[in-house]
C-alpha cells in the first residue's frame, strides 16, 4: 500500500486474500495484522483460513498472538470453536479443556454487551456433559446454577431471555427452591435490565468496523473519540452499583476495547495508565504503559509519563533507562531530552551527576540556548548557587548572543538578582551585537526595564533610541520616530493599571495601525490610478472633466453593429455586417457629438422598432422593471405584410416619448434600455422579413391589459412624451387591477 493507513486499500487486499491459497495469503494477512494489530476480523479472517486446512499449529499461534489484545466476542467465538473442535474426541479430558477455554473467554469478555450467545451456548454446553452418578448430576446443576447466576446480572442483549432461561431451570430443578432464588435475584436482574439499556445508547454510537489508524482530525474519528469518552466515562459511574472488583474489571475491558479502534492516540493510554495506577493497579498501569510505547514508540509525553510513573514508585533504573532511550539516537536527540534528563539527574542522583553531563552534551548540536537556561536555573533554583548559574549564562553568551530568547532569560536572571548594573550593560553588548529586525523584544524590554529602575530622563532616552534603531525595521516605519500617546500610556501604567479606558487604548492602537500602513495604502492607490489612466490613454478614449479615473472603458472602435434580420450566408442587408458604431459616429457616454438616433434605428429590424413605437411614455433613464416585463408578456410579435415590405422603419420622432424615456440627461449623450430588447432577440433571429407585419395590422387584442396599452401608446403617439414615470406606474397598477 502506498499510504500505510490507506484502509480502502486495506480492505481490498483483505477481500483479495479469501480468494488466494493460504500460502499466497500469508504475507497479506502479515502486512495486514503488522499495520493494524487490534483488528480483530482480520486476524479472524486470518486463522480462519488456516482452520480451513486444519492446520492447527498455525491457528494456535495466531490465537496467542491476538487474543488478549482483540476482545471482541466474534474472534472469540472462533477461538471456541477451534477449542471444541480439537477436543471433541479427546473425552473427559476434552471436556475439561473446552471448559476452561470457556472461563477463559468468560472472564476476558464475558462483561461485553454482546457476549449473551457465549453465555448460552456456555450453559448449553455445561448441560450438554453426561453424567454417571446422581452424585455428578448435582455437580453439574450446581455448575449451570453458577453461570446462570453470573449471567443474569450482566447488562447484555440477552440478559432477558437468559432470566427467562434461569426461571425455567430453577423451576425444573425444585419449585420450592425456586421461589428463593428468583425472589433473590430478582432485584438484581432489573438493575441488569436497566443498566443494558442505558449502556446501549452509548454502545450504539460506536463504529465497530472502523479500522485504527493515526488521528488526522477527521469529524468521523472525532465523533468515536467523543463516544468511546462517554462510554469509559458511564462505565466509571458503576450505575449498577456492584463492588468495585466487579465495576473495575468492566472499566478495564471498555478500555481495553476502546483502544482496538483508538490504538494511535495517546491520550487513551495515558488515561488507562493514569486510572489503573490511581486505582491502585500500579503494576497493571506499567504494563499499559509498556503496550503503548510498542504501539506509539516515537510518543515523547508517554515516555515522560512512563518514566515519572517508575521514578514516583521508588523504580530509578527504570526510569533512568527511559530517559536514556531518548538521547540513544543523536541525530533525533532534542534539546528537551537533556533539559529533562539534567532535571531527572539532579532529583534522583544530586548536583554533581547533573553537572557532569551538562559539560558532557554543552558543545554537542542538539544543545540550544534553552538546555544552557535550564541548568542555570537548576543551580540558581534547586542548589541556590548563584554565581555558577551566573556562570552559566556567561558562558551561553559567547555562543547564543544573537538569540534574544537567551538575552531576555539572562535579564530575568539578573532582575532576580536585583544587578541593574549588570543589566544595563547586557543590554548595550546585546543591542550592538543583534541586528535591528531582532532586537525589538530586547528594545522592548529595555524600555520596560528603564520604566521600572530608571528616571524620567532615562526613560525618554531609551525611548528614543528604539525609535531610531527601529525606524529603518518592518516593525515601525518612518512614522516611529513621532511621539505617541501610547508611549505616555506605557511609562504611566502598572501592572493592569492604565491611566485610560479600554476604549481610549483600543483607538489608540488602532489609530497607531492607521499610521503605520497609510503610506503603504497610498503607495497603493497611487499605483492603481497610474495603470488606470494608462489603460486608458491606450484605449484613445477622451477623458471628461468629470471622468472617474478607475472606470476602464471598452474600446468601441470594435464593437460590432448587431442585425437581427442577417441569417447566415445571407446576402448583406442594407447595413454591412462590418459596420461598426465607430462609422456610425456612435455618441459618447461621457462627453461628444452624436447623430440623432434615428441613424441607429434604421439599423433594427421592423418588428423591434414596432415594439418600441408600442410602448408607453415614460419619464427618466430608467423605468421600472417590473412595469417594463409586463409590457414585454404581453406583446407578441406579429408578421408585416408584403406590401410593407421596403418600408423605413418608423423614425424616433413617431415613437411618442422615447426622448425622455431612453436619452441621458446629458443632451450630448443617450443610451438604449436593455430591458426593450433582451429575450426578444431568439425570436427575432427566427423570422424571416416576408413573416413580419405591422402593429397596426394586427388584430386588436382580448386582453384589456394589452388592449389599453395599444390605446395608451397610439393616443401619446404624437405627444412629446411628457408623461412622468410616476404617473406610468400608477396606471400600470390600475389596469393590473381591472383585468384582475
Amino acid at each position: 500500500m502506498s499510504d500505510k493507513y490507506n484502509v480502502e486499500a486495506a480492505e481490498k487486499l483483505a477481500k483479495e486474500a479469501l480468494y488466494l491459497p493460504v500460502s499466497a495469503a500469508v504475507p497479506i494477512y502479515e502486512q495486514l495484522v503488522l499495520t493494524y494489530p487490534t483488528t480483530a476480523k482480520f486476524w479472524k479472517q486470518y486463522v480462519e483460513a488456516h482452520m480451513v486446512q486444519n492446520n492447527n499449529d498455525e491457528s494456535k499461534q495466531l490465537f496467542s498472538r491476538c487474543l488478549l489484545d482483540c476482545l471482541q466476542i466474534s474472534l472469540w467465538r472462533c477461538y471456541i470453536r477451534f477449542i471444541r473442535k480439537e477436543n471433541a474426541n479427546k473425552g473427559i479430558e476434552g471436556q475439561e479443556e473446552t471448559k476452561k477455554a470457556y472461563d477463559f473467554m468468560l472472564n476476558r469478555v464475558g462483561e461485553d454487551i454482546a457476549a449473551g450467545p457465549v453465555w448460552i451456548e456456555y450453559i448449553a454446553f455445561l448441560k450438554s456433559l453426561p453424567v454417571h452418578s446422581p452424585q455428578e448430576e448435582s455437580q453439574r446443576m450446581i455448575a449451570v446454577r453458577k453461570v446462570y447466576q453470573k449471567a443474569i446480572v450482566t447488562p447484555t442483549h440477552h440478559v432477558e431471555q437468559l432470566w427467562r432461561d434461569y426461571e425455567n431451570f430453577e423451576n425444573t430443578v425444585s419449585r420450592q427452591l425456586a421461589k428463593g432464588l428468583l425472589s433473590e435475584y430478582q432485584p438484581k436482574f432489573n438493575s441488569a435490565r436497566a443498566v443494558y439499556r442505558e449502556r446501549k445508547k452509548y454502545v450504539n454510537e460506536i463504529d465497530w468496523n472502523m479500522l485504527a489508524v493515526p488521528p488526522s482530525g477527521a469529524n468521523k474519528e472525532e465523533l468515536q473519540w467523543v463516544a468511546w469518552k462517554r462510554l469509559l466515562a458511564f462505565e466509571k459511574q458503576n450505575p449498577q452499583r456492584v463492588d468495585n472488583t466487579f465495576a473495575n474489571k468492566r472499566i478495564v475491558l471498555t478500555y481495553d476495547q476502546c483502544l482496538m479502534y483508538l490504538y494511535h492516540y495517546p491520550d487513551i493510554w495515558y488515561d488507562y495508565a493514569t486510572w489503573l495506577a490511581k486505582s491502585g493497579s500500579v503494576d497493571s498501569a506499567i504494563k499499559v504503559f509498556h503496550r503503548a510505547l510498542k504501539a506509539l514508540p516515537d510518543s515523547e509525553m508517554l515516555r515522560y509519563a512512563y518514566a515519572e510513573l517508575e521514578e514516583s514508585r521508588g523504580s530509578i533504573q527504570p526510569a533512568k533507562k527511559t530517559y536514556e532511550g531518548l538521547l540513544k539516537d543523536p541525530a533525533n536527540t532534542t534539546a528537551l531530552s537533556h533539559i529533562q534528563f539534567i532535571r531527572f539527574l539532579r532529583r534522583t542522583e544530586g548536583v554533581e551527576a547533573a553537572r557532569r553531563y551538562f559539560l558532557a552534551v554543552r558543545d554537542s548540536p542538539s544543545c540550544t540556548y534553552q538546555v544552557y537556561v535550564a541548568y542555570a536555573m537548576v543551580a540558581f533554583c534547586l542548589d541556590k548557587d548563584a554565581k555558577v548559574a551566573h556562570n552559566v549564562f556567561e558562558l551561553g553568551l559567547k555562543h547564543f548572543m544573537q538569540e534574544p530568547g537567551y538575552i531576555l532569560e539572562y535579564v530575568d536572571f539578573l532582575s532576580r538578582l536585583n544587578d541593574d548594573r549588570n543589566i544595563r550593560a547586557l543590554f548595550e553588548r546585546a543591542l550592538s551585537a543583534l541586528p535591528p529586525e531582532k532586537s525589538v523584544e530586547v528594545w522592548k524590554r529595555f524600555t520596560q526595564f528603564e520604566q521600572t529602575y530608571g528616571d524620567l530622563a532615562s526613560m525618554l532616552k531609551v525611548e528614543q533610541r528604539r525609535k531610531e534603531a527601529l525606524s529603518g525595521t518592518g516593525e515601525e516605519s518612518a512614522s516611529a520616530l513621532e511621539s505617541s500617546l501610547q508611549e505616555v500610556v506605557s511609562r504611566n501604567s502598572f501592572m493592569d493599571l492604565r491611566p485610560c479606558s479600554s476604549n481610549d487604548l483600543d483607538n489608540l492602537v488602532r489609530q497607531e495601525w492607521l499610521s503605520k500602513n497609510i503610506k503603504k495604502k497610498n503607495e497603493k492607490n497611487s499605483l492603481s490610478n497610474g495603470a488606470a489612466q494608462t489603460y486608458k490613454a491606450s484605449s484613445g478614449l477622451a477623458t471628461g472633466s468629470n471622468q472617474s479615473t478607475k472606470v476602464i472603458y471598452p474600446d468601441t472602435s470594435r464593437m460590432m453593429v448587431y442585425d437581427p434580420r442577417q441569417k447566415p450566408g445571407a446576402s448583406a442587408p442594407e447595413v454591412s455586417n462590418s459596420a461598426t458604431l465607430s462609422s456610425l459616429t456612435v455618441p459618447s457616454i461621457v462627453g461628444g457629438t452624436s447623430n440623432s438616433p434615428n441613424d441607429i434605428l434604421r439599423a433594427a429590424s421592423p418588428a423591434l422598432a414596432s415594439f418600441i413605437a408600442s410602448l408607453p411614455a415614460v419619464e427618466g433613464p430608467t423605468p421600472d422593471v417590473d412595469f417594463v416585463l409586463s409590457i414585454c408578456k404581453q406583446w407578441k410579435p406579429g408578421t408585416i405584410s408584403k406590401q410593407t415590405q421596403g418600408v423605413a422603419t418608423p423614425s424616433l420622432s413617431d415613437i411618442s416619448g422615447l426622448n425622455k424615456s431612453h436619452l441621458v440627461p446629458n443632451s450630448s449623450a443617450y443610451k438604449l434600455t436593455r430591458d426593450r430588447q433582451t429575450g426578444k432577440r431568439k425570436h427575432f433571429d427566427r423570422q424571416d422579413d416576408n413573416d413580419v407585419v405591422s402593429v397596426q395590422s394586427q388584430p386588436l387584442p382580448k386582453d384589456v391589459f394589452k388592449l389599453r396599452q395599444m390605446r395608451k401608446g397610439r393616443s401619446t403617439g404624437s405627444q412629446t412624451g411628457s408623461a412622468s414615470y410616476g404617473s406610468a406606474s400608477a396606471s400600470s397598477g390600475d389596469l393590473s387591477a381591472s383585468s384582475g
